[in-house]
């Protein structure tokens, strides 16, 4: 039964929640934008595979080191202190990271620039040629200083998140993709592909500074120059890294293994599975990333004060509304994968046959959303726990089988004469769907129960109305009399979404009071 103090938990983090997920479909629409302008600019070719490559192992240093392994065991440490009213011992954990994570990117990022073409030829792409080689090498070069910069942006995020502030760190992902689309725009025309690595650098600065100015306003906030290596806090956080980071190394090393693969198999296969990926991301962005991160920092409060009642209240609320949300999503982009990737990348350089491969990719990844989603928030449920061990040795072993499941499907898929890429992306989602329902029943002993039968039971009814959703719009797409490409793909979307929420109400949906809070800040 829900308690006063869980219901109001609750509806603090669905009103995070709503003002994570505005930010994050503002975030998704421009990263669209800068996909889609990049797609028609250089379409599947040779550069825009380069840049692809270079980009993923920039990013992978960014995670490795300041990403989700840093800001999971940060966060739950940072808040703690927070809630004892030790503000003066909470900045100086946060100085010591910042000071610590800028020192190690910084001569990583150098050894990067040092030894590019053979990070790339033995670590990214060894099916490249010499040319296209030494081409990466040199995007590596510019692309690998936005890691450092990401690095001290990523934990500006954390410290803003644990002081319950989530539109502008929520809003600096739609910052980057402003950056990267003025290195189309404006960069591209005269230094065509450099242009675009250059404009990822100013990106990832813009994702930076946007967060500074309610960095200033924190109370209390003061600069220490140390790194803190005695402090204790900062010990917990390191030890809570220690298992996260070997998860994220696993994910990461999955992530370099498809574009290593790639790399031997046909022309465009990296640029297919590097737009593929996003377009599945972005409604788990918006859905399970903005639920996630909003709630964490309750989570971690509810755990600080010894509330395990509300945080298993809190933990069902959001598994709930984030599967409502993730199961029609998943369907829907199944059935409509190509005309969503015709519409938003056909032209100039990309062709009907570089459809053919995004979408193809799509296809496997879009059957993982939901596994996704539900990863996203379990997790978090685990690190407000201060559990970092659990998630990540699960994480190793889905990983793992990633790994194996690449080799296999990539061979099962050019034996049977379909594209290999395709089985990346196949064995990507498997991993994270056997992931996913090994954490849930591993939080669900863990907290004695999670309302499991409320959950089953809401999914049930999530997935009736998402199989008759699909089947409208597979009825539509056959028998619609319009031809017009946008306008079909709107009817589509628009009547799917209306008869969903129909069932929904008729099944007398509790989760849509929750949905009507993270759309109501007011709620």
């Amino acid at each position: 039964m829900e308690t006063e103090s869980s219901h109001n938990a609750n509806s603090q983090i669905a009103r995070a929640a709503g003002t994570v997920m505005f930010a994050f479909i503002i975030s998704n629409l421009f990263g669209l934008l800068a996909k889609t302008l990049t797609a028609r600019a250089f379409g599947t070719g040779v550069e825009s595979n380069s840049f692809f490559a270079a980009n993923r192992f920039s990013e992978i240093l960014f995670n490795l080191v300041a990403g989700g392994a840093l800001g999971s065991a940060f966060i739950p440490v940072f808040t703690s202190l927070l809630a004892r009213d030790d503000r003066e011992e909470a900045w100086k954990l946060a100085s010591s990271i910042v000071n610590l994570v800028s020192l190690v990117l910084i001569a990583v990022s150098l050894l990067t620039m040092l030894f590019s073409r053979q990070v790339v030829h033995y670590l990214v792409a060894p099916g490249f040629s010499p040319e296209q080689e030494i081409l990466t090498a040199h995007l590596l070069r510019i692309q690998v200083l936005s890691s450092v910069i990401f690095g001290i942006s990523g934990l500006v995020m954390g410290i803003l998140n644990a002081h319950q502030h989530f539109l502008l760190p929520a809003l600096a992902p739609a910052l980057y993709q402003i950056g990267w689309i003025l290195g189309i725009y404006l960069l591209a025309p005269s230094m065509g592909i450099y242009g675009l690595a250059w404009g990822v650098v100013i990106g990832s600065a813009f994702h930076l500074l946007v967060q500074v100015p309610r960095l200033l306003k924190l109370p209390q906030r003061k600069y220490w120059p140390m790194l803190g290596l005695h402090v204790p806090e900062v010990r917990e956080v390191a030890r809570l890294m220690g298992p996260r980071l070997l998860g994220v190394a696993i994910v990461q090393l999955n992530f370099l293994l498809n574009t290593y693969l790639a790399s031997f198999q046909p022309e465009g296969s990296i640029t297919a599975i590097s737009l593929a990926f996003p377009l599945m991301l972005m409604p788990e962005a918006a859905i399970a990333q903005s639920v996630a991160i909003a709630s964490l920092p309750t989570l971690s409060m509810q755990v600080a004060r010894n509330k395990l009642d509300d945080m298993r209240s809190s933990l069902s609320a959001s598994l709930r509304v984030v599967l409502m949300l993730a199961v029609p999503a998943s369907i829907g982009l199944i059935l409509l994968r190509r005309p969503i990737v015709s519409i938003l990348y056909e032209g100039n350089e990309f062709d009907a046959h570089s459809t053919d491969l995004v979408a193809w990719a799509l296809l496997f990844y879009s059957i993982g959303l939901v596994g996704h989603c539900v990863v996203e928030i379990i997790s978090r449920a685990f690190y407000a726990l201060h559990d970092t061990k659990t998630p990540v040795f699960v994480g190793v072993g889905a990983m793992s089988l990633n790994l194996a499941l690449s080799f296999v499907f990539v061979a099962l898929f050019n034996r049977v004469g379909w594209m290999p890429h395709g089985g990346l992306a196949l064995a990507n989602t498997t991993a994270t769907l056997i992931e996913s329902g090994l954490l849930l029943y591993l939080m669900n002993r863990r907290l004695q129960g999670i309302d499991g039968k409320k959950i089953l039971q809401s999914t049930l009814k999530f997935l009736a109305a998402g199989l008759v959703m699909g089947l409208l719009i597979a009825h539509l797409m056959g028998n619609f009399p319009v031809q017009q490409p946008v306008i079909r793909l709107a009817v589509f979307v628009c009547a799917g979404v209306f008869l969903y929420l129909l069932m929904m109400l008729a099944f007398r949906s509790e989760e849509l009071t929750s949905l009507k809070k993270i759309f109501n800040r007011k709620g």
